[in-house]
């Protein structure tokens, strides 16, 4: 007689899963409200969005629970809470944009934002776990939304944009899969620190096998951080999709990936392994150096931004490859400051978008912004600001990132990393600064097609304005900020 299973609910730690259902729950909320009403103000489902969003937050700060839950395939440790405070601020900020002067094809729809809540989760999904299987699910359920939202932008560029992504990402899914068969079939396990402990244990045995394992992780991790040579779908994509969008896709589908990377690749790098450690340092290297290369010849501005955020995927990237405390407490503090940076610039990119192509079929070609002190002088400011922090130049936000995350390289004793990290900054003040040459150098654009400030209204002005106080004056709570990543880092052994 086979005798029932019994489970003990207070081991299943349920409350580990509670910020997912938050966000899945609101998401089917929403397609609830649409059913009963169809006449309801669109601006309603941007509010629920960041309602539950807020409630998803106050959970993750608020969890108290043991590491482990739901048959152990949750894993919230402090970077899963860190992370998952990142992804809810980001989404929070940018699904504010979808309040902008001009209401666009896709946010007419409310499933636009149960999509988003849906992708939402399945980040929070990647970052909270060490199974691959709770992983995989993460990532396709995210990406299958995303892939949606993309396409819902409605253009002819838009749907070109959706299927390279779907492409990729489907070539992406498979190698994922691979590679976690391959680890599975040497291991026994899909948890990452019953992985690590089996394969330290036999003293990486079948050690060819796990290389090619460890190369479908890269091709799948690859393209979701837009790694060199996995970041060819990236400059489409982001042309493809609204500004909105494409600075969302910068930032938050990254941090998911990263902590992916992170908790996989901590096998390989705690132990030194070279091959892997190589087979990093030359993606780490080419990510960061050839997107700025091709960034130098761009006509379009949001073009030039998207291959910008694969070289700043480039040095995040880094501090996975170098694995000291100090590295991982740096990769937090780049991206939290690289994300109000780029949202600043993407939202400036947004207030200037207009339904028509501009120019060659590009929205942001570099000479709609010709003149734009004459015109708007403080939007002029505002974007060079924001450009400057991007190249790096003091006192802006994203210089402490950068020496924060070089130091901890030369720290490390990567002294040629970081040498090769200074030049790359180098080498992207060309290209930033040549928008601020247009700015406020060049005369305006006689040009009807020019749409200056046509979509900005005062949701947009308010975060624009946040992403401004916090790039000017970091240098007031860098310290505090290090202090909670360090407290976060540290508590989860990293």
């Amino acid at each position: 007689m086979i005798e029932p299973i019994s489970i003990d609910l207070a081991s299943l730690n349920i409350p580990s899963l509670a910020p997912m259902l938050v966000a899945i729950v609101g998401a089917l909320i929403i397609l609830c409200i649409d059913l009963f009403s169809k006449k309801l103000d669109k601006s309603l489902y941007v509010m629920l969005t960041i309602l539950f969003l807020m409630i998803d937050l106050g959970l993750v700060v608020g969890y108290t629970g043991g590491t482990r839950g739901f048959f152990d395939m949750m894993y919230v440790d402090g970077i899963s809470i860190l992370s998952q405070i990142i992804i809810l601020v980001a989404s929070a900020l940018f699904i504010l944009l979808a309040l902008s002067q001009k209401r666009f094809h896709e946010y007419r729809y409310p499933e636009y934002f149960a999509l988003f809540m849906f992708m939402i989760a399945g980040f929070q999904f990647m970052v909270s776990s060490d199974s691959l299987i709770l992983i995989f699910v993460g990532l396709e359920t995210s990406s299958m939304a995303l892939y949606t939202l993309i396409a819902m932008h409605n253009r002819a560029r838009s749907t070109e944009a959706a299927i390279k992504y779907f492409t990729m990402g489907a070539l992406a899914a498979a190698f994922f899969a691979f590679g976690s068969m391959i680890f599975y079939a040497l291991t026994g396990s899909v948890e990452l620190s019953i992985i690590s402990e089996v394969l330290v244990a036999s003293n990486f045995d079948n050690y060819p096998i796990i290389l090619i394992g460890v190369v479908f992780m890269i091709g799948a991790l690859g393209f979701k951080l837009s790694l060199v040579p996995f970041h060819i779908w990236a400059p489409d994509v982001y042309d493809g999709s609204s500004s909105a969008l494409a600075g969302f896709m910068s930032i938050v589908p990254k941090i998911a990936g990263f902590i992916v990377a992170l908790r996989f690749f901590e096998i390989f790098i705690a132990v030194e392994n070279a091959w892997v450690q190589a087979i990093l340092y030359i993606i780490v290297v080419i990510t960061m150096t050839i997107p700025n290369m091709i960034a130098l010849v761009q006509t379009d501005v949001k073009r030039m931004l998207a291959y910008s955020s694969i070289s700043h995927a480039g040095f995040a990237m880094g501090a996975i490859l170098i694995g000291t405390t100090q590295a991982t407490s740096a990769l937090f503090l780049y991206w939290i400051l690289f994300l109000f940076t780029n949202l600043g610039s993407f939202a400036m990119l947004w207030v200037h978008r207009s339904k028509k192509d501009v120019l060659n079929d590009s929205d942001h070609p570099f000479e709609k912004f010709s003149g734009l002190v004459k015109s708007s002088p403080i939007a002029a400011a505002i974007m060079g600001m924001f450009m400057l922090s991007l190249a790096g130049v003091p006192p802006f936000s994203l210089f402490w990132g950068k020496m924060y995350l070089i130091g901890s390289a030369v720290n490390a004793g990567y002294l040629i990393l970081a040498l090769i990290m200074a030049v790359n900054s180098a080498i992207a003040v060309y290209y930033y600064l040549k928008l601020i040459v247009y700015m406020f150098l060049k005369d305006p654009v006689d040009d009807d097609r020019m749409v200056v400030m046509g979509n900005v209204n005062t949701t947009l002005k308010t975060v624009i304005g946040i992403s401004v106080m916090i790039t000017v004056a970091s240098i007031i709570f860098i310290d505090p900020l290090l202090e909670m990543i360090n407290y976060y880092v540290q508590i989860s052994g990293y």
